[in-house]
């Protein structure tokens, strides 16, 4: 019986969209096999329901630094209602900038690069901005202005170092095993967050463990300025047993039957029993921080004009702090970033088991590095890849409309932003642990048998999520896999291959990748084959984890010329 849905898919395929975004089907040289379009559409919404957070964090943490309000006493100004007034709207600005910027990001990485991946604002550096660079209410040592700046210059940066290839050499050349770590170790991150505070709030602080158990309600916190440590009574909290049950169990019960959308249900049917204020579960306690969120839920629909942060930028170039500022957000954001970009690419088998580049990889980052830039005219720190594409990914998303709908969603929640930011965090705390637990495969592929290559995975995998930064366990990986092969290396070659580890033979050999540091259009432009596609005719990877519903569609998926010549009798 073909359905609806297999003639529209098929349809959709058999078009100018269809081949555009390479989707099954569609007659391409490269088509991604699996790829639907009402499966990349839900992976779309998926991938925006777990990033949604966003809009209401990042915004919460950005003005802490105060944004551009004025403090006339310069000691944060914490007792003066005109100043509170000022950082109260400079939020408002933020949560319109956050999901204005992470709609044009995402979009942007959908249309062009063709790559699943939503983008936003990243956790991270937009702590590091508000309380280490321009400081609590502008306390730090440069102004917001600045910072702003500061953002902007690294937008470009990025850009022509994109452009040249260097981000996407860097990628390639680090060893396959350190590569497997890192999506290993962003598996753990996921779910680590999930279980955290920022999720379920089954983990929480502890003050001699630095982690123990959680979910004591907040009275039962050790004091107000240490929330989420337990004193005593852990495991009570409702929200997250709703959490674990409703987000996390419920929602794997449907991925076991392969219903479609499971983590999307999961993560709104959970928020939608958060909503109403009569029951133990709701995101709106009677509060004075809750019925603010209420009052502003209440709203619906509504649009926040930028008052304060809109084209906020002070280009004092000129002082030194500001390039301080600028080389810190670069080398961390150029870690994590790549690493992130080239960890989804993987997840989601698009890349070339030749060259170990991605599909669109110069494009890909020239769109982050450009959105970094227009992020900073927007008022807001630096733009990177989300890990919670990863959710997308595990629900069918293999092309650009994925992030396409995100984007378009993100876009939707600058006018409903009092709907989408009232998504709480145990709704997508169960969503992040199971995408956690599909991205830990990457563990499987790491050379476990050579210590040589097995401590620096190792390292990189657990500093992650224990740091909560890719780019530390980044650095770790590549610092400890230098010192120890280059060591070993040293001696063998000071003893004229005397002096060899006894399990040598089995290291992974590295390898600098066929394709060299000239980035794709460059070589297009030489080659000029008038073939159509610039691209070249090795297949991709096998996905390493696809999703649900794929393998159940991989022997009825149609082609239109398929649907065409159905017997009317069938249809």
């Amino acid at each position: 019986m073909v359905s609806f849905i297999d003639r529209l898919n098929a349809r959709v395929a058999d078009s100018f969209v269809g081949r555009h975004f390479r989707l099954e089907g569609s007659g391409h040289p490269k088509e991604r096999e699996g790829s639907r379009f009402l499966t990349e559409i839900r992976a779309g919404f998926t991938t925006w329901a777990a990033m949604a957070y966003i809009i209401s964090v990042n915004a919460s943490i950005l003005k802490d630094s105060g944004g551009p309000c004025e403090c006339p006493t310069n000691d944060g100004c914490v007792t003066d209602p005109t100043y509170s007034a000022c950082v109260n709207d400079v939020q408002r600005d933020l949560i319109t900038t956050t999901a204005a910027i992470s709609a044009l990001a995402s979009f942007l990485m959908g249309a062009l690069a063709n790559l699943p991946v939503g983008m936003a604002p990243g956790l991270g550096l937009n702590a590091y901005l508000a309380y280490s660079v321009v400081g609590f209410h502008g306390t730090g040592f440069i102004t917001y202005r600045e910072a702003m700046a500061a953002v902007f210059m690294e937008g470009w940066f990025f850009f022509f170092l994109s452009l040249l290839g260097l981000r996407q050499w860097l990628a390639r050349i680090m060893p396959q095993s350190l590569v497997m770590a890192v999506g290993a170790g962003i598996g753990l991150f996921i779910a680590f967050v999930g279980l955290s505070s920022g999720g379920l709030f089954v983990v929480g602080g502890d003050t001699t463990n630095f982690v123990g158990l959680g979910g004591c309600k907040p009275e039962d916190f050790l004091s107000d300025d240490l929330q989420y440590y337990c004193n005593s009574k852990v495991m009570r909290s409702p929200t997250m047993w709703l959490g674990i049950f409703v987000g996390g169990v419920f929602t794997v019960f449907l991925m076991l039957y392969r219903v479609k959308g499971a983590i999307l249900i999961g993560i709104f049917l959970t928020s939608i029993i958060s909503w109403p204020r009569t029951t133990v579960v709701t995101y709106f306690p009677h509060t004075d921080a809750g019925n603010a969120s209420f009052d502003f839920f209440k709203k619906v629909v509504t649009f926040w004009p930028l008052k304060y942060v809109g084209n906020a930028l002070d280009y004092s170039y000129g002082n030194g702090r500001v390039w301080y500022a600028l080389i810190t957000f670069l080398y961390v954001d150029i870690l994590d970033t790549t690493g992130t970009l080239y960890s989804m690419a993987k997840f989601a088998g698009l890349r070339d088991p030749v060259t170990l580049d991605f599909e669109n990889s110069t494009i890909a980052y020239c769109v982050d590095a450009f959105s970094i830039s227009m992020g900073a005219l927007m008022g807001t720190s630096p733009v990177t890849a989300f890990i919670e594409s990863a959710t997308g990914i595990a629900e069918g998303g293999r092309t650009g409309i994925t992030a396409m709908v995100t984007g378009i969603m993100f876009f939707v929640s600058v006018f409903f932003a009092p709907i989408f930011a009232s998504i709480p965090p145990w709704a997508t705390g169960g969503a992040l642990v199971i995408v956690g637990s599909l991205m830990i495969r990457n563990a499987r592929e790491i050379n476990w048998d050579y210590v040589g290559d097995a401590v620096p995975a190792f390292l990189t995998i657990i500093i992650i999520p224990l740091t909560y930064n890719i780019a530390y366990g980044v650095i770790a990986g590549i610092i400890s896999y230098v010192l120890i092969n280059g060591g070993a290396w040293i001696i063998r070659k000071a003893t004229g291959g005397r002096i060899v580890p006894p399990s040598y033979d089995m290291a992974e050999q590295w390898v600098i990748p066929p394709g060299g540091i000239v980035p794709g259009w460059v070589k297009a432009l030489i080659r000029l084959s008038g073939r159509g596609y610039a691209d070249n005719d090795v297949p991709l990877e096998q996905r390493e984890s696809p999703s649900l519903d794929e393998r159940s569609h991989t022997k009825d998926s149609l082609t239109m010329s398929e649907v065409n010549h159905v017997p009317s009798g069938r249809q």
